[in-house]
C-alpha cells in the first residue's frame, strides 16, 4: 500500500465491555479521514465469544459513543468506546450506559461533577499458574510504597507513566496518579467530568492500562482485595458534587447540601453495595482504610468511613464529598449513576 493510500485511512479501534465486564476491542479501517464520531459506522461482533449471546444467534452491534486519540498508533487514528445492543436494537443486558445516560438527563440543571480514584495492581507472571504483585514477596509491610519514590518502593512505574502519557495523548480527562500502599499497587484519577462523560473517559483509561501492561509485559489486576491478610484492597473511590454543593444558594449553603445528600445515601446504603462492585465484602472489612461493608457511615477526613468530606471542603462550607465504597471492578456508569439518582431524582 502506497504512502499517500495510507494517509487517507483512518484506523478505528472500536472498544466494547464484553459479558464478564471485561474491556474488548477490534480494528476497522475506514478508507477516509474521520473528524467526527458521526462518521464512525455501527459495526457488530460474535457475541458467542463474549458471553453476550449464543452461537445460534451471535451477532451483537456495537454503536459508538465516545472517540479519543488513538495514541498507540498516533496520527489521525482513533479509540472509540461504543455500547451494546441485540439484532432488535435494544441494549444488551451489560449495557449500563444507556439506563446511566437516562438518569443523567432528567435533570441535567444539577451539573454533576465526578471525580473516580481507580485504584490497581500490577501483576507480575511467576511461571503459568502463579503471578504475583510486582515485587511483593510477602515479608515487607504496607507504608514504604504509598506515593514512594527510589526501586524498592516504586514498583510499575514505568507502567503507570506510560499510562499518563498515552491518556493525555487521547484527550483522557486524567488528572493524576501516586504509587499505592502495596508494591505493585497504583492508582490514577479522572475527573473532573460531567456526567455520563465520567464512566466514558474511566473505561477507555481502562482500556490504555490493559494495551500498556500488554507493551510492557505485566497484568491488571482490578480485584478489591488480590492479596488477602493486613494488606489494603483496591477501591475506585468517587468524588461527586452538584452545582449547589460547589456554591450553594439563597436557601442553603452548600455544605448543608452535601449533608441532605449523605442523608439520603444513609437510607439508600444496601441497594448502592449491590452495584458497587463484585468481591467488595472482602476489601470493605472496617480496617485498612475501609469502613464497614453492612454499616453506614461518614466523617470528616476520615477514610475508615463510607463516605469522607474533605477537611477543605467543610471550612469552606462547599465543594464536594468523597464515596469511599465502590470497588476497583466498579462499573462506572452504575456507581456515578446510582449516587445521581439517590442524591437529586430520589424522593
Amino acid at each position: 500500500m502506497g504512502e499517500q493510500n495510507f494517509n487517507e485511512l483512518t484506523l478505528i479501534e472500536y472498544i466494547w465491555i464484553g459479558g464478564n465486564n471485561e474491556l474488548r476491542s477490534k480494528t476497522n479501517v475506514i478508507n477516509k479521514q474521520i473528524n467526527s464520531i458521526g462518521e464512525i459506522p455501527d459495526w457488530n461482533f460474535d457475541g458467542s465469544s463474549t458471553s453476550q449471546a449464543d452461537g445460534g444467534d451471535s451477532e451483537i452491534l456495537i454503536k459508538p459513543k465516545a472517540m479519543f486519540d488513538d495514541p498507540f498508533r498516533g496520527g489521525s487514528h482513533k479509540l472509540v468506546l461504543c455500547d451494546t445492543y441485540t439484532p432488535a436494537n435494544k441494549p444488551l443486558f451489560n449495557n449500563n450506559r444507556v439506563w446511566a445516560e437516562e438518569l443523567f438527563n432528567q435533570k441535567r440543571v444539577e451539573e454533576p461533577w465526578f471525580g473516580l480514584e481507580q485504584e490497581y495492581f500490577l501483576f507480575q507472571p511467576v511461571h503459568d499458574d502463579t503471578i504475583i504483585p510486582y515485587g511483593f514477596h510477602g515479608k515487607k509491610k504496607q507504608g514504604q510504597y504509598y506515593c514512594g519514590v527510589g526501586p524498592d518502593n516504586a514498583l510499575g512505574r514505568n507502567v503507570a507513566e506510560l499510562h499518563l502519557t498515552y491518556c493525555i495523548y487521547a484527550g483522557i480527562k486524567i488528572s493524576g496518579l501516586n504509587a499505592e500502599v502495596e508494591p505493585g499497587q497504583w492508582e490514577f484519577q479522572i475527573g473532573p467530568c460531567t456526567g455520563i462523560e465520567q464512566g466514558d473517559h474511566l473505561w477507555v483509561a481502562r482500556y490504555i492500562l490493559q494495551r500498556v501492561a500488554e507493551i510492557k509485559g505485566a497484568v491488571v489486576n482490578f480485584e478489591p482485595k488480590p492479596i488477602k491478610g493486613d494488606w489494603n484492597g483496591s477501591g475506585c473511590h468517587i468524588n461527586f458534587s452538584t452545582k449547589k454543593m460547589r456554591e450553594g444558594d439563597q436557601e442553603n449553603s452548600g455544605i448543608e447540601y452535601i449533608h441532605k445528600a449523605i442523608e439520603k445515601l444513609s437510607f439508600k446504603h444496601k441497594e448502592h453495595m449491590q452495584i458497587y462492585g463484585t468481591g467488595n465484602k472482602d476489601r470493605m472489612t472496617g480496617t485498612n482504610e475501609t469502613a464497614s461493608y453492612d454499616i453506614f457511615s461518614y466523617g470528616i477526613a476520615n477514610r475508615g468511613a463510607s463516605i469522607r468530606i474533605g477537611n477543605e471542603n467543610y471550612k469552606n462550607g462547599k465543594g464536594y464529598f468523597e464515596d469511599r465504597r465502590p470497588s476497583s471492578n466498579c462499573d462506572p456508569y452504575l456507581a456515578t449513576a446510582i449516587i445521581f439518582k439517590t442524591t437529586c431524582l430520589d424522593i
